[in-house]
């Protein structure tokens, strides 16, 4: 038995089960807790956990050093290059430093409310994992309303911001929260819009690996990439939620909510040590998630030019191919936030709100009712 099948049994004693049907009677229903089926059950969780906290530590580690790499080359002058071959181990470095930092709780800070606020930004962050597919059976939990249940967990991250920020009893702290709070509600309306446009375009599938499979074929097997096969509409619309998703992570130029010039080092100024790396671990662990699922909505998912999709479905190889371009593409879209990032200055509150409400969500709006009628 594969940890892939274990794990998707683990998914269906949970309620959602293989035929998309819900039985809401209860945790791990009829499981057999003191037989092979209940120790499969255990071994499965304790592995997807593994695999999922391995990742979201992994990446961004793997992100910071890239990230500081590329500002390097875009400023033209060298990033870090001691620690280890071409600066790769100066991130592990710098996270070991800070594990052995002392970890300073403020004397007016409501110190439980302080303490479990990183964790809580975390938590989104490490659920939705679960739920994202790498390749046709790379998936931990295949839910049926996946996108939704990816969009609803994320959204844990502006409780906890704002807990952070009103726990810390600080000025500094409580604005930047205030900021993070109203950009990502008010960029989750376009977001949400580009959504609802990926689920009609694909047949009202909810499942990203549904929505990948659904991509596969057409001409050079990129004719059903929802980018290619509706431009008019979703092509705008994968810009949008691209836009939308850049906003939701914080990153420039809607890093508003952590400004130093303005507010010192916002919502988590007060915070030192390990819970201060939670809050970075959670940024570029959230922009591998977003970019992976704007992968598999508009770019085709594992689907790779050239390649036949029954390739990609099956065997050692086709699954290996299939993760390889799922991570290329998703890359790819990483650096593309990366390079944003050192290239364009920092907008105004105003402008953050105005650039929402007067044209993204009006645009995501159009694009929505036009797929209806493209689809029709």
């Amino acid at each position: 038995m594969s940890v892939t099948s274990v794990c998707l049994e683990l998914g269906a004693s949970l309620g959602h089960v293989q035929d998309g049907s819900y039985d809401s009677r209860g945790l791990f229903k009829d499981w057999d807790w003191f037989g092979r089926e209940g120790l499969w059950g255990f071994v499965g969780m304790a592995l997807s956990l593994a695999i999922i906290v391995g990742v979201c530590s992994v990446v961004p580690i793997l992100f910071v050093w890239v990230e500081r790499r590329g500002s390097g080359r875009i400023h033209q002058r060298k990033g870090p290059n001691r620690v280890g071959p071409f600066g790769l181990l100066q991130t592990l470095a710098d996270g070991i430093k800070l594990m052995f930092k002392e970890d300073i709780i403020p004397a007016n800070a409501s110190r439980f409310l302080f303490m479990i606020a990183p964790g809580l930004v975390l938590a989104g962050v490490f659920a939705a994992f679960a739920l994202l597919p790498l390749s046709s059976t790379g998936v931990i939990v295949d839910a049926p309303l996946g996108i939704y249940i990816i969009a609803a967990v994320l959204s844990l991250e502006v409780i906890g911001v704002i807990m952070a920020g009103w726990a810390s009893n600080n000025k500094w702290a409580i604005l930047g929260a205030m900021r993070e709070a109203a950009q990502m509600i008010s960029y989750e309306v376009p977001m949400g819009l580009c959504i609802l446009l990926a689920i009609i375009c694909h047949d009202g599938e909810l499942s990203l690996r549904a929505m990948s499979e659904n991509q596969a074929g057409g001409f050079l097997n990129v004719g059903n990439w929802l980018i290619f096969s509706n431009p008019l509409f979703a092509f705008p619309a994968f810009v949008i939620f691209f836009i939308a998703c850049l906003a939701n992570t914080k990153r420039a130029p809607f890093d508003l909510p952590e400004a130093e010039s303005e507010l010192v080092s916002g919502f988590h100024t007060e915070y030192s040590g390990i819970r201060f790396s939670f809050f970075f671990l959670e940024e570029y662990a959230s922009m591998f998630l977003v970019s992976a699922v704007t992968v598999m909505m508009f770019l085709g998912g594992w689907n790779i030019p050239f390649v036949p999709g029954e390739m990609l479905t099956g065997g050692f190889v086709g699954e290996v191919l299939a993760i390889g371009s799922t991570l290329v593409k998703t890359f790819f879209l990483v650096w593309v936030m990366i390079w944003v990032r050192w290239t364009l200055p920092r907008i105004r509150v105003d402008q953050v709100m105005t650039l929402c409400y007067k044209y993204l969500t009006p645009l995501a709006f159009l694009c929505l009712l036009g797929s209806c009628f493209w689809e029709a």
